[in-house]
Formats: structure tokens, C-alpha cells, sequence
């Protein structure tokens, strides 16, 4: 496999569109499993997003591989902890890509402690969040929107 170069840069209302698509993909929510009630609302959608690219608290970096657009990957804050997030467009996973960008993300972003939440039988997931140094600290029940009920997720640390 060629080397990947995996490059961020902060998110662009114009990449909106793309992004969108990419969480539409019926297999990626369900790996997600916690995503937003009015998913597949693209004026939802471009609302909710448009805000958090001028709220200061959020850092969204879209991931590009050779100048393409494969996703994102975002700092937030609920409830005072720092969290991570990210998504990949389906067709790009297994290559690396969610690893190196969060490790890069991870350069930019200097909150610690910060934490991520994934799905208990995204395994895809877990092993990008540990091969970046988090480390499995707790367990949470919660209804995930995109298999319409309630499962567990793991909690994650990096500090």
C-alpha cells in the first residue's frame, strides 16, 4: 500500500455539501449509531453545521487525501469536557486515514484531557482512538438515532 498523505485544513461552508453525503452512507451511521434525529435533512443539516463553524469552542478540520475531500474531524465541548469526533467517507476506510488525521488533529488541538465515545461493537472506531493513545476508561448507555435504540458505547481518554 503507497503512503497516504493525509492532510487537515479548517472546514469551508463549501465543504458542507460533501460532508453531508458522506453521513447519509446506511452502513457508516450505523457504525456511528449516535447520530442526529433529522439526519438526512440537508437544511438542518447546513443550520446546524454553518453554526458550529463560527462557534469558537468547535474546531472542525475537514480531511483531505490528494486535494480530496474524505471527511472530517472536529473538536467540541459538552458539558465542559473536550471531545473528539470524526467521520470518513465509507469508501476510504481500512487505509489509515482516520488514524493519521486524528493524530495530526491531535498536533492542533491541545485540550486535555479530551475524550471520544464510539459505539460498543465499532471496533473500526476503537482501534483508531487507541492507536492514537486513548485509552478505554468507561462505558455509558445511550438511543443511537440510527438503529432506533439503546446501546452501549465505550468512553475513551487521552490525557
Amino acid at each position: 500500500m503507497r503512503n497516504i498523505a493525509v492532510k487537515l485544513r479548517q472546514t469551508q461552508r463549501s465543504d458542507l455539501e460533501i460532508l453531508f453525503r458522506f453521513q447519509l452512507d446506511r452502513e457508516a451511521n450505523y457504525l456511528a449509531a449516535f447520530t442526529p434525529k433529522d439526519q438526512p435533512n440537508l437544511e438542518a443539516y447546513f443550520a446546524k453545521f454553518s453554526k458550529f463553524l463560527d462557534d469558537p469552542t468547535i474546531n472542525m478540520q475537514t480531511i483531505l487525501v490528494d486535494e480530496t475531500v474524505v471527511g472530517s474531524i472536529a473538536k467540541f465541548e459538552m458539558e465542559g469536557d473536550a471531545e473528539i469526533t470524526y467521520w470518513i467517507d465509507r469508501s476510504f476506510w481500512g487505509r489509515g486515514i482516520a488514524t493519521t488525521a486524528l493524530s495530526n488533529f491531535l498536533t492542533i488541538v491541545s485540550a486535555r484531557p479530551i475524550f471520544g465515545r464510539v459505539a460498543f461493537d465499532n471496533f473500526g472506531s476503537q482501534k483508531v482512538l487507541e492507536k492514537c493513545g486513548f485509552i478505554k476508561i468507561g462505558t455509558d448507555k445511550g438511543f443511537a438515532n440510527a438503529r432506533q435504540m439503546e446501546i452501549e458505547e465505550f468512553i475513551y481518554r487521552l490525557v
